[in-house]
């Protein structure tokens, strides 16, 4: 066997205050008990992918904190690039469960249900079909939030959801689906096409000309407003947050109830109720390209139902915690969505909504309640509604990009683990503004909206498919193990999603990256964009690719070529925060 020689240059001898966050061996005797080389903790993982010694010697969960009974109760394995668990999170534990709901309601209520249904009527052509994708929207997101309660339950500890879930499920080959998706979530980690929605609304309240370079700047300071307010406190950036979330219900809640007013016959609006509902379903598409574009737009609208999830470890109690509330918070948007979708139809006739674009919420408060509601209320309501979603969504993804920076895979592992200087996360804000700037200016203007939500969904649904695969994968790894009952340190209990919920949520996924590329009914600029149909699609697997050959070429082609290989390295930084770097291990003859 050849020896190995480590380049002292790469891998320094590190002091770690706590041991306990960090998963090493002792290498030699050359050292004393407070400074030690870090290992790998993936060495011998080829033997037992779901085991690896702990500093003291005993077995210990790669991905949790060491238990008494040195049992790895997590199931699934522990593979390359896996961040090592903070003990206590350095962002701090102040999400509660009025937190939980509000950070669901926020990003699920933000700009979808306002300013999608011009474009689904339009994909679909009838009443009928319209709300029917509704509810296969909320059967979809109760599936898919069944997935991710399943997974918490295995990983409390942890932050960052889908990327967890993913380094969990799929140790090998080695840091390929770490990086791949890694990378992918950085690129696709803007949130322009809110931000949009927001310019756009506000301008209409103010009675400003809509010019498209004033909606770009409008659009670009609200991103920068979010990011700001994030960065300088994690408590009130939460408190913000909560406050704009429950002022959404309430807005929701109102454009519900007027439209039960309008159904009754309470408003000036006459005869526009019997035309839409009578044969509700006449006139909808048979294409397939249609009712993907329609599914994509509702996923959009209700996505948001897992963002407690990207801030797990911040949550005290938090299987018992999202359990509970998070079902709650989707049952009542799912409500509230459907209601709204009624009132819309109730009081607009069906072409003048196919031709709203994004503005449907102000159309209708112009029909129901005049034109100064339509021109000023309404759109000032949606504004806020969608600043809301943009700081929810800033939070969560801020805890992704950070947990993705802590697997060690990405460049400067500690620049985007650091909590410093204000105890948040100020490296991944830094990277979601700029990256959705770019997506703000880059994109014909028109097309911006929709090209920018089908362009993000795409690859989210390879990696959807995958989670689902890997959860029957893990699932499997405990029952073989028998651990399938164990919960980690005995205060949780285990999960169990409904196999036609995981079931469901694959076919979901597979449909959308399928049909997407059948063509629709008006050719190939038939789409919702003015270039060819399926560009989102194409981008979106070039992204992927790109991902992995950045992979092939870093991780396989040049230590393969130069005679070393990636190891992982634990490193605790001055604020406390945990986190992989990888050093490069030489071999010699």
């Amino acid at each position: 066997m050849a020896n190995q020689q480590v380049d002292s240059d790469v891998l320094p001898v590190l002091s770690i205050s706590n041991p306990r966050q960090a998963t090493s061996t002792r290498s030699s005797s050359d050292f004393d008990s407070k400074s030690f080389t870090t290992k790998s903790r993936f060495d011998d993982l080829g033997r037992n992918p779901g085991w690896s010694p702990s500093p003291n010697g005993e077995v210990a969960d790669p991905l949790h904190h060491p238990q008494p009974s040195n049992k790895d109760v997590s199931g699934g394995g522990g593979g390359g690039g896996g961040a090592p668990v903070e003990a206590i999170s350095a962002l701090g534990q102040q999400v509660g469960w009025v937190t939980v709901v509000a950070l669901n309601f926020s990003q699920m209520i933000g700009t979808g249900i306002f300013s999608t249904p011009g474009s689904i009527a339009k994909s679909l052509g009838s009443v009928g079909a319209s709300l029917l994708v509704w509810v296969i929207g909320i059967v979809i997101s109760f599936a898919g939030l069944a997935v991710y309660t399943e997974f918490a339950s295995y990983y409390p500890n942890r932050a960052g959801a889908e990327v967890v879930y993913l380094e969990k499920a799929y140790p090998r080959p080695r840091y390929l689906l770490t990086v791949t998706f890694a990378f992918q979530t950085v690129l696709l980690s803007f949130s322009s096409s809110n931000c949009i929605v927001f310019a756009t609304y506000v301008l209409r309240a103010c009675g400003a000309p809509e010019t498209e370079w004033r909606e770009k700047s409008l659009a670009v300071g609200a991103m920068a407003f979010a990011c700001l307010v994030i960065l300088l406190s994690t408590k009130w950036s939460l408190r913000v947050s909560n406050a704009l979330s429950y002022l959404k219900v309430i807005i929701l809640t109102f454009v519900a109830i007027s439209g039960l007013v309008v159904l009754a016959g309470g408003t000036k609006v006459k005869g526009v109720r019997d035309h839409n509902f009578h044969d509700a379903f006449r006139g909808t598409s048979k294409s397939g390209n249609a009712w993907a574009q329609a599914v994509v737009k509702i996923v959009f609208s209700f996505a948001g139902w897992n963002n407690a999830n990207n801030v797990l470890n911040e949550i005290p109690n938090p299987v018992r915690t999202i359990k509970i509330w998070s079902p709650i918070s989707l049952s009542i948007v799912s409500v509230l969505y459907i209601l709204a979708g009624v009132a819309y139809f109730s009081a607009i006739p069906l072409e003048e909504i196919k031709s709203s674009k994004t503005l449907t919420a102000a159309l209708y408060f112009e029909k129901v309640f005049g034109t100064t509601a339509g021109a000023k209320v309404l759109p000032a309501l949606v504004a806020v509604s969608a600043m809301g979603n943009i700081i929810a969504v800033a939070i969560g993804q801020s805890r992704v990009l950070r947990e993705v920076g802590r697997q060690g895979v990405l460049p400067y592992p500690s620049l985007w683990s650091s909590t410093k200087p204000f105890g948040t996360p100020l490296f991944p804000l830094v990277v979601k503004f700029t990256l959705t700037a770019i997506m703000i200016l880059a994109p014909p203007f028109g097309d911006a909206f929709n090209f920018v939500v089908d362009l993000a969904s795409y690859p989210s649904q390879f990696f959807n498919l995958l989670m689902v695969l890997g959860l029957f994968r893990i699932r499997y790894w405990r029952k073989r193990n028998d651990r399938d009952s164990e919960v980690e340190g005995g205060s949780e209990e285990i999960y169990k999603a409904w196999d036609v919920a995981l079931i469901t949520y694959a076919l979901v996924a597979l449909f959308l990256l399928i049909a997407p590329w059948l063509p629709p009914a008006g050719g190939a600029k038939g789409g919702d964009v003015s270039f060819w149909y399926a560009t989102y699609c194409a981008v979106g697997i070039a992204v992927i690719l790109v991902c992995f050959l950045y992979y092939l070429v870093r991780f396989v082609l040049i230590p393969r070529a130069r005679g070393y290989r990636w190891q992982d390295e634990v490193v605790t930084l001055d604020d406390g925060s945990v986190t992989n770097r990888l050093v490069k291990v030489y071999k010699s003859e």
